[in-house]
């Protein structure tokens, strides 16, 4: 993808836009997942923590990353609209 866009940019009618623009969201999506796990676990395993929320909130957040890619991969219509 070029460093600009090569025309104004239009959400409603510019699909390959559209598709970017999700993508982007995901990256950020994924960047704070990492970031705020990353911190989690640094201090789980520093106080050597036996709880297991981390766990949880750990697995629960991926799965709703996993959902992310899917619904832009998979499930959302990138056609152009009229």
């Amino acid at each position: 993808m070029p460093r600009s866009w090569p025309r104004k940019p239009n959400r409603q009618t510019d699909p390959e836009f559209r598709r970017a623009e999700d993508m982007m969201n995901f990256i950020v999506h994924v960047m704070v997942f990492l970031a705020i796990n990353s911190g989690i676990w640094f201090f789980h395993n520093i106080y050597r923590s036996d709880s297991t929320w981390d766990i949880w909130f750990t697995a629960i957040w991926f799965g709703i990353v996993l959902l992310h890619i899917t619904y832009i991969r998979v499930i959302a219509n990138y056609s152009e609209t009229s």
